[in-house]
């Protein structure tokens, strides 16, 4: 049978990425919890850690059972949590990765629906490149993923995307820079310092093909994934920068930016990836069904 105190000590030997680290932590001396360590992989029959230096790095096998033991204490602290709380209604994870390039705003927006269901949920987020969130999602670590295009064709895992809704684009700008900028848009970009999506964004190449077309040229000064991050700078005046429609209006309300004008030539498009081809968890239809109705493309140029 398994010995959970030893998996749990690989677990936290995993996390910390160090014998010494670990051992602290778990106030053990360093030689005991090698030994134990030593114990749990002869138990098992494979070799969980390779030394790579000072730092203890998981093999093939390691990381199999690192998302097990993940798993196992996670259900462990909902049945805790259950029997603790036997009389308030149990809230279900629901379990979302969000690729790094997704606005965060819009991320809130597709997601707050299922918070609204009746049977509650527990909003769990995990942010990251999509390559990584769909392999979480493939071992069914995650319910859906958000993502700006859907699952490229060349990853060999078996999911299905599910579009959630598109919209134009809308061009912020602090006032210093800007009131300088709105008129004869979008010929006023010419020569104007722009900050842009970066190269995981989908939003990238047609925002660049659109300017391309136009005859325009800005002065690319930063390319970011985050997109709050370059709001940000846009906020101190860094340089104009594109942001979805549907929220244009909240992040010219937080930044106190304004818009220099606005284009459906340029769509932002949302997915959500799962692995059901049909839709059937209650969060991921309601993310769907409110997407629908948010995601009415406005009137613009």
């Amino acid at each position: 049978m398994l010995n959970y105190r030893h998996l749990y000590y690989f677990r936290t030997v995993a996390k910390a990425g160090a014998l010494n680290r670990a051992a602290e932590k778990l106030h053990l001396t360093p030689q005991t919890l090698s030994g134990q360590l030593s114990a749990f992989e002869e138990r098992l029959g494979v070799a969980l850690f390779r030394r790579n230096g000072r730092r203890l790095e998981l093999t093939d096998a390691g990381r199999t059972a690192l998302v097990y033991a993940d798993d196992i204490f996670q259900i462990g602290a909902e049945l805790e949590d259950a029997l603790q709380n036997r009389l308030a209604p149990r809230a279900h994870p629901f379990r979302v990765g969000i690729a790094e390039v997704v606005p965060k705003a819009i991320a809130y927006q597709l997601l707050a629906p299922a918070l609204a269901l009746a049977e509650p949920v527990k909003l769990v987020c995990l942010e990251d490149r999509l390559e990584q969130l769909a392999a979480e999602l493939s071992i069914h670590r995650l319910d859906m993923v958000l993502a700006d295009r859907p699952l490229p064709a060349t990853m060999d895992i078996k999911g299905y995307s599910h579009p959630l809704g598109e919209c134009g684009i809308a061009f912020l700008a602090a006032r210093t820079i800007g009131s300088a900028l709105e008129t004869d848009f979008p010929a006023s970009l010419q020569g104007a310092p722009l900050l842009i999506p970066g190269e995981d964004s989908a939003l990238r190449v047609p925002l660049l093909r659109w300017l391309e077309r136009k005859g325009i040229q800005p002065v690319i000064v930063g390319e970011f994934d985050d997109s709050a991050l370059m709001s940000a700078f846009g906020q101190a005046g860094a340089g104009v920068f594109p942001v979805p429609l549907t929220t244009a209006r909240d992040v010219m309300r937080q930044y106190e930016v304004i818009e220099l004008g606005r284009t459906l030539e340029i769509r932002e498009r949302f997915f959500a990836i799962s692995v059901e081809r049909r839709l059937r968890h209650p969060a991921v239809l309601a993310v769907s069904e409110a997407a629908r109705q948010r995601f009415q493309l406005p009137d613009g140029g």
